[in-house]
């Protein structure tokens, strides 16, 4: 079958904008009876998704949607999140992403700043009890409800429905709801929409929010599109409808968006999603349906070499036929990468991107893994270090500063937020807000963020240094460093951990492991062993309660403690 192209110099690179939409329409034209998605047993090939996203886009049109009507998703990973992703793109839509474990807070203030007046949700009483209250409040228009028994295989939607209809919320019949498939019967197909690829919005992707209120990045057609084919043109060797993705990371994070279901639409791969992390049907589905490409962040690698190597005397899960991963998210410990290529003997590469750039930057190239750095630009893409204190310059190799970026993957800026969309491009380049350096070879390494910085005494202290240093414990799971007020110092670092499993350590062990790895000013005032850590729905280690924990225990504290 079709390989894809070995990488393609950043200067040579060259894309070709189009509407999102067309690369459901290529993979249609082109694979259109290979196997598309598997959703726990239910398939569908590549012709089916095409057609049933056409007749979604109709129904959608029908109902209001034009070109720039912005339409939420607050879905889990299921047939129909890719199905609707490209109706509302068909229709001339914008796609606005939604968390389905947001609170109803969260999701009104998000509605609100994008203009979403449709939303496409589930009948999980988790999910429609926020969104029937907003509805009911007039926040939504409509509201189009999937069938979560309706996505399953026949039996195992008797059997939901039978044991687990509680978990189900009761739909009404009447406006603004609307069922899905209510909205499939209007026509087989939505009447053409003419899309400027360079300046209609495909989907409004709202950042993380841990230094600040969410902003929703603009997201062009081209952005999209552009991001997918520098990934392909990076050299990963891929199988044209031949590969198998594993979806367990949430398609609504931008990381999987483009890293799942668009790199795979585009190369025709079948999608093997999951509506949530739980080990055991994961386990079963990577042992039955070997997914041969795994995007990841580095939780889910731990837990999959923690699953795969089993009790002690069992052998190992056989998981070599993995052949390309990518590790994203958060940097990936030396130890975890290392464990996982001794079962997979597949090299776990390391990516950056970020909401604002569709999402990837830099990526490491194949056969050039190199720890610690989170690799090479992506063709096409300039990654400039600035002075933080003097963004007009910018650094010589090797210098550490403010990571900015150039490229066609860069969004267009912040909706409705034209203040802090000039604040974050110097020159035309985006601030990341990381800070990092680059190498003589051009491998990024990133130091830390310039929000999670800790202030020492007048002296810059970055977490991650202490978190690298942590790890290095054998015993040591996961590791946060965070700022603490100190009366003295202004800030100090404390260290929170969780420990393998079967492992012991006490913190005074820690702290003095700590001084052989770090100097006087980073080492932790404090340092706390828990069994859990905070994670994002993505599984990234999470800040910012940690950091809110300790300012309410500070404000708590006694004058003069």
């Amino acid at each position: 079958m079709d390989g894809i192209s070995p990488r393609t110099a950043a200067a040579e690179f060259q894309f070709t904008p189009m509407p999102a939409y067309e690369m459901l329409d290529h993979a249609v034209q082109r694979f259109g009876s290979r196997p598309a998605i598997d959703f726990l047993g239910k398939r569908y090939n590549w012709a089916e998704i095409g057609g049933l996203a056409n007749r979604a886009a109709a129904g959608l049109q029908k109902i209001g949607v034009g070109r720039g009507v912005k339409v939420g998703l607050c879905l889990p990973n299921t047939p129909y999140f890719v199905v609707m992703y490209f109706a509302i793109l068909k229709a001339g839509g914008t796609v606005v992403n939604f968390n389905p474990l947001y609170t109803e807070r969260e999701i009104e203030n998000q509605a609100r700043d994008a203009g979403v007046e449709i939303i496409v949700s589930l009948d999980l009483k988790l999910i429609q009890d926020k969104i029937g209250k907003l509805a009911a409040d007039g926040l939504f228009k409509r509201v189009i409800m999937c069938s979560m028994a309706g996505a399953l295989p026949p039996l195992k939607g008797l059997l939901f429905r039978l044991f687990k209809g509680k978990e189900l919320a009761a739909i009404p019949d009447h406006a603004p709801y609307m069922r899905y498939e209510a909205l499939l019967a209007v026509a087989a197909k939505p009447a053409p929409v003419v899309i400027d690829p360079l300046n209609d919005i495909a989907t409004l992707q709202f950042t993380g929010g841990t230094t600040g209120f969410p902003k929703a990045a603009m997201l062009t057609h081209a952005n999209i599109t552009a991001n997918v084919q520098q990934i392909l043109a990076s050299g990963p060797d891929l199988l044209m409808g031949e590969e198998r993705i594993l979806g367990v990371l949430p398609l609504f994070h931008v990381f999987a968006m483009t890293g799942v279901m668009n790199l795979g639409v585009t190369i025709g791969a079948e999608l093997l999603l999951l509506p949530r992390l739980d080990m055991k049907q994961l386990m079963q589905v990577i042992h039955h349906r070997r997914p041969t490409v795994m995007p990841g962040v580095p939780t889910l690698y731990t837990a999959i070499t923690n699953a795969a190597q089993g009790k002690k005397g069992a052998p190992d899960q056989d998981l070599s036929f993995i052949k390309f991963c990518i590790s994203g998210g958060a940097p990936i410990a030396i130890e975890a990468a290392d464990r996982f290529e001794r079962i997979s003997r597949c090299s776990v590469l390391e990516g950056y991107g970020l909401s604002e750039t569709s999402p990837v930057v830099t990526a490491t190239p194949v056969g050039g893994v190199r720890r610690g750095s989170v690799g090479i630009a992506m063709p096409g893409t300039v990654v400039e270090i600035r002075d933080p204190e003097h963004p007009a310059t910018i650094l010589p190799q090797g210098e550490r500063g403010e990571i900015c970026v150039r490229g066609p993957q860069v969004m267009k800026g912040y909706y409705n937020r034209p203040a802090d969309t000039d604040a974050v491009f110097v020159d035309g380049a985006l601030r990341t807000g990381d800070i990092g350096y680059l190498d003589a070879d051009g491998y990024l390494f990133i130091v830390d963020r310039i929000k999670d910085l800790i202030l020492c005494g007048g002296y810059n202290v970055y977490p991650r240094v202490i978190e690298e240093a942590a790890y290095l414990h054998p015993a040591v799971q996961d590791a946060i460093a965070v700022a603490v007020p100190d009366a003295y110092r202004g800030q100090a670092p404390k260290l929170f951990v969780t420990l393998r499993p079967d492992t012991s350590a006490t913190v005074a062990e820690i702290k003095a492991f700590l001084v052989q790895h770090l100097n006087k000013i980073e080492l932790p005032r404090e340092v706390e062993i828990r069994d859990t850590l905070p994670r994002t729905m993505v599984g990234k280690l999470s800040k910012k309660e940690l950091v809110a924990e300790e300012l309410v225990k500070a404000s708590e504290k006694p004058p003069g403690e």
